[in-house]
């Protein structure tokens, strides 16, 4: 098989800031096309923006603006994915009251193409996810979570393919570990599975539905300093994946890493922080014979 090629920047934008990236390979075909992912992570319940007297955030975020945000990008770009690596509900009086009802319909109005789970997720048991999800008009993505024994059995999915233009996008999505930080009452009989085999399973299931391009959503983490699996660790841990959105330890990056796969490709991983104070966006451009570096990302801000 040809290996496609494509051009990457990304592009985490906020209040006027902007940073932008290089380039990497994927996979190939006889067009050029272009995908703008755009990605949340961690937005805890965070619908209006942060309080005028906040010591760090003051004005900043709101669902107002990024959806605002997001109209206006999808009327500059032809194929916009907008996808959430978790941890969705829980951290203000709007989970407390609506238990995520809220949340997953504001997303659906935003247009979200696909999400994962995170802990929070939890939170409201396995009752109040399924009641909240009956109001989402996407799917959320969890392959390492075995739900057969429990009442979201077929209720997630391991992956889902997405297909923008000419662009065929293999989405699956990667949890972490729920034991010892999340009560057993609430996760009941679901079965946690290895990160990086069914990360490995899931990448080359895809690759062998010849997807243009492999995402994984996960709520593993970045980094850490012991030999918990990250993002970074399964990154170098896995093959097939072209890029990795991130979440859980709610790292606010400047700009995307890149990490070498075990075929010492480069992975992309980004991650935007917390509480839908940042939205990341990534322009891939594909290209049928090369690439070269060069910065196509426009500046996008949030106007306060």
């Amino acid at each position: 098989m040809n290996r496609r090629k494509f051009v990457r920047n990304s592009i985490l934008v906020s209040g006027g800031i902007v940073f932008s990236g290089a380039a990497f390979a994927g996979k190939t075909k006889n067009t050029s096309s272009k995908l703008t992912i755009l990605h949340t992570n961690d937005t805890h319940s965070n619908i209006d923006p942060f309080p005028s007297n906040h010591a760090k955030f003051a004005n900043m975020g709101g669902v107002s603006r990024r959806f605002e945000l997001i109209k206006k990008i999808r009327e500059e770009e032809e194929n916009v994915l907008l996808l959430d690596a978790g941890d969705i509900f829980q951290g203000t009086p709007y989970f407390n009251k609506y238990g995520g009802v809220l949340e997953l319909k504001i997303m659906s109005i935003l247009g979200y193409d696909a999400a994962t789970m995170g802990n929070h997720e939890f939170d409201g048991g396995m009752d109040g996810f399924l009641k909240a999800t009956e109001f989402a008009n996407f799917p959320f993505v969890c392959a390492n979570y075995d739900f057969s024994n429990t009442l979201l059995n077929g209720k997630t999915q391991e992956n889902v393919i997405i297909q923008k233009g000419s662009l065929k996008i293999g989405i699956f999505g990667i949890g972490v570990e729920l034991e010892g930080l999340v009560p057993k009452d609430k996760f009941g009989a679901t079965i946690y599975r290895d990160p990086i085999e069914v990360a490995n399973q899931q990448a080359e299931i895809l690759t062998k539905k010849d997807c243009d391009l492999i995402i994984c959503l996960s709520h593993l983490g970045f980094e850490y300093a012991s030999n918990r699996v990250s993002d970074k660790v399964l990154a170098k841990s896995t093959k097939n994946i072209h890029l990795i959105i991130g979440g859980h330890t709610h790292t606010f990056m400047e700009k995307a890493f890149e990490e070498k796969n075990l075929e010492g490709k480069s992975v992309l991983i980004n991650q935007t922080g917390w509480g839908g104070l940042y939205m990341g966006r990534i322009d891939l451009e594909f290209q049928s014979e090369s690439f070269t570096k060069k910065n196509t990302g426009k500046e996008v801000v949030i106007v306060r």
